[in-house]
């Protein structure tokens, strides 16, 4: 690359040098120009390296700054989620629908799986508009709370893992999608005629109806209730109950790797993130105009009875017709555990196996239902932050604005602590001697936007004059300032955002110290109760201090 580069730059070249390159190779390059001492290369990355970095006051891409025949694009800072400058629907929409395009799929219902097939309900499903655009407004929940770009080449893994299923079992990884569909509806039926259980036949409702797209996202469950899971069976001789041991084995195949080894990773992180099964139990879910849910509701019945709570949410017709079949045999095991003749011996047993079974269930429903309707965790805060990102006036940048100076002041202070440097606990408040100078005020920065992708990010200045910082609003800040408002305590915020702060604040302490027109209003308060002020020539004493 330096080569074509010094190439490029030489006087009297001609052509147009077209590079794609990663921000890894870019990084090698600027390291070696520096060892080499190839200056010209050397500013020349230097330049790129700044203009295509998230600072707020990173200089024009296109052209780039100083640069005016040279153009950088960073491709990984725009989201595939969001619609273009000229209207356009976001790129992923449009992969989307061509996965969807009717022409490509069979009939619903006329391939060999027949209705139970989930990879033509997933696509039936995601063809209403509801939950297309649920799926793509996760995706994106997903961008902005984790920090991380969705590429091409994850969407297309993503997209052909949801609507295709991912089967990795060596025999039956020749099979189409709808056939390996079929072929797990043979051995079920096998399981309903109640044959013997076995791995394949027992499990094969469950892998059906997690082999819908919703599943296929949501895919976590408790893979260690598996081995003890066995045990209580055993000792409630249910060996021969296909949805006990289909039960069991479900959760001890999620043991062993299930899922794509490109995007596994980013599905764990997904789910972990948006997870419905842990949505707030206060949340109202509409599943239809007439038809609405509050989560606390159907966690109350599942917890009940897996019968009460199928009947609860049923009668709005959201759940799938291979979810109503396997949820009416889990309450049917449910309804089993619960009769006296089972209960009599091992009553302890039984009560662990039901609240498995119910537990099971209810993340079932609650992710059917919530990856349709966006009912996802911490749903409105990512609506709120998404709404901050996205918004060109600002008007909410500054509210949040307004909630970060109170976490960073006390009061109407800003305090930097004389006694310690960064990291390093706080003494005893006898000993402490702390610089107290007036309230350091937080605004949005003006970020430049000229010949630059929209920032990905939004940026708070802190402070004025020579002390000021930028800070970027990540979602684990703005989601502290909203539990903040909740009610939650400021020492119970998450480690990530306290260490956030405490950087701010150790990042505006040493330019204050050292900034005399902030220091014309500064004092320094020791533990002892002794406050020094400002004076003309210098700190002196004014006498002790009742503050605590």
């Amino acid at each position: 690359m330096l080569q074509e580069l010094g190439s490029a730059l030489a006087d009297g070249a001609t052509g147009l040098y077209l590079c794609c390159v990663n921000r890894g190779v870019l990084d090698d390059a600027l390291i070696l120009a520096a060892e080499t001492e190839q200056s010209v290369s050397r500013r020349l990355l230097e330049s790129v390296t700044r203009a295509v970095s998230l600072l707020p006051d990173a200089p024009s891409c296109w052209p780039l700054g100083g640069y005016p025949g040279i153009a950088v694009w960073p491709m990984d800072m725009e989201s595939l989620l969001v619609s273009t400058d000229d209207g356009d629907p976001p790129p992923a929409e449009q992969v989307l629908r061509q996965a969807l395009q009717t022409s490509l799929w069979p009939v619903y219902g006329e391939c060999e799986a027949g209705q139970r097939c989930p990879f033509c309900t997933s696509r039936e499903q995601l063809s209403h508009p509801r939950e297309q655009t649920g799926l793509l407004a996760m995706l994106r929940w997903y961008e902005l709370g984790s920090g991380k770009r969705w590429s091409f080449r994850d969407l297309f893994s993503l997209f052909s893992y949801l609507l295709a299923g991912h089967r990795h079992e060596t025999r039956e990884t020749d099979l189409m999608p709808c056939a390996w569909a079929a072929s797990l509806s043979v051995a079920d039926e096998q399981a309903v005629r109640k044959a013997k259980p076995s791995p394949r036949t027992s499990s094969a409702i469950f892998e059906l109806v997690a082999g819908q797209y919703h599943h296929a996202l949501f895919h976590l469950w408790d893979r260690e209730a598996g081995p003890s899971l066995l045990k209580d069976i055993k000792e409630l001789g249910l060996q021969d109950n296909n949805t006990a041991m289909g039960l069991q084995w479900f959760l001890s195949f999620r043991r062993s790797p299930y899922l794509p080894t490109m995007i596994e990773g980013v599905l764990d992180s997904f789910s972990g993130v948006l997870d419905p099964a842990l949505a707030s139990p206060d949340t109202t879910v509409e599943v239809s105009r007439n038809t609405s849910y509050r989560l606390r509701d159907i966690d109350t019945r599942f917890s009940r009875s897996v019968a009460e709570g199928l009947e609860h949410v049923r009668k709005s017709r959201i759940l799938t017709a291979l979810e109503v079949e396997l949820l009416r045999r889990l309450a049917e095991l449910d309804t089993f555990l619960s009769r006296q003749d089972v209960r009599k011996k091992r009553p302890a047993t039984a009560t662990r196996v039901q609240r498995v079974v119910r537990d099971f269930s209810c993340r079932l429903v609650r992710r059917s239902i919530g990856a349709r309707t966006m009912t996802v965790l911490d749903a409105s805060v990512l609506r709120e932050f998404q709404a901050v990102v996205e918004d060109k006036k600002d008007d909410s940048l500054f509210e949040v604005a307004r909630e970060i100076e109170l976490l960073l002041n006390k009061n109407q202070e800003f305090e930097v602590s004389l006694t310690t440097t960064f990291g390093q606990p706080l003494p005893p408040s006898n000993v402490q001697a702390l610089l107290v100078v007036p309230r350091r005020h937080v605004q949005p920065a003006n970020a430049a936007a000229d010949g630059r992708p929209a920032a990905p990010l939004r940026f708070l200045e802190v402070g004025e004059g020579n002390s000021a910082q930028d800070v970027a609003l990540t979602y684990d800040l703005f989601k502290a300032v909203k539990d903040i408002e909740r009610g939650m305590s400021y020492a119970s915020l998450p480690r990530s955002v306290l260490a956030l702060l405490d950087t701010t604040g150790a990042r505006l302490a040493g330019p204050i110290v050292r900034d005399a027109n902030v220091l014309r209003r500064a004092e320094i308060r020791l533990g002892s109760g002794v406050t020094i002020e400002k004076r003309r020539l210098g700190f002196g004493m004014v006498g002790r201090s009742n503050r605590p």
